[in-house]
């Protein structure tokens, strides 16, 4: 899958097993994903184009780069919240969107209840922000809106990916990058990843009990 990059950087690797573990405390939960979350910002954006910006330093004038086109940051709610801030900070030029799709079990679909993008993200490559894809089904709903509304190149950052979740987003969209720190072993009878990291949005937002 010439889409896919898995980083196997230590530094990650470390932090995701601390994120795995099911002892770490909600506070220092979103304090790692925030962590992660910027160091995969750096990773995505290798690609971007920049231009000339003539600047003056303290002791001469000098012609720097900047960023051409600063990308749109998406967030699949309400996970993908947690990721929003590292992503910001180290991308401050940014805007920032968000989707709210969940998959209702009883329909056997996915239901949008929230959608909502900068005036100008038409023809601006996104980063789709969701520490989780499992079976792939709300990945491929947010990707199938985004297109809709006319963006360019999607790249979609998570912590962990499923190889169900990522061959179903490649059969509808085999053009969308993904770039994640672990492909997960399986799912589980629930569609949670495994060996995983729980439930991401409990875990932030402290919702259920451990």
């Amino acid at each position: 899958m010439e889409n896919l990059t898995i980083i196997e950087h230590p530094v990650l690797q470390h932090k995701l097993t601390l994120l795995r573990n099911k002892q770490t405390k909600s506070c220092e939960f979103r304090r790692l994903l925030n962590e992660i979350s910027g160091l995969l910002a750096y990773e995505s954006t290798r690609d971007l184009e920049l231009q000339a910006a003539d600047i003056e330093t303290p002791l001469e004038k000098m012609q720097g780069r900047e960023v051409k086109e600063p990308p749109i940051i998406v967030s699949i709610m309400r996970a993908g919240n947690g990721m929003l801030d590292g992503l910001l900070t180290m991308l401050p030029f940014a805007g920032a969107g968000h989707i709210g799709i969940y998959r209702d079990r009883f329909i056997q679909n996915t239901v949008e209840y929230y959608f909502r993008l900068p005036k100008t993200s038409a023809g601006k490559q996104v980063l789709l922000a969701d520490p989780l894809l499992a079976t792939g089904d709300t990945a491929i709903a947010c990707i199938d809106r985004l297109k809709q509304y006319g963006v360019s190149q999607i790249t979609m950052l998570c912590v962990l990916v499923s190889e169900q979740g990522i061959n179903k987003l490649y059969h509808f969209h085999p053009d969308v990058r993904v770039i994640a720190l672990s492909k997960e072993r399986d799912l589980n009878a629930d569609g949670h990843l495994l060996p995983g990291v729980g439930d991401a949005g409990d875990r932030l937002y402290k919702t259920k009990d451990a």
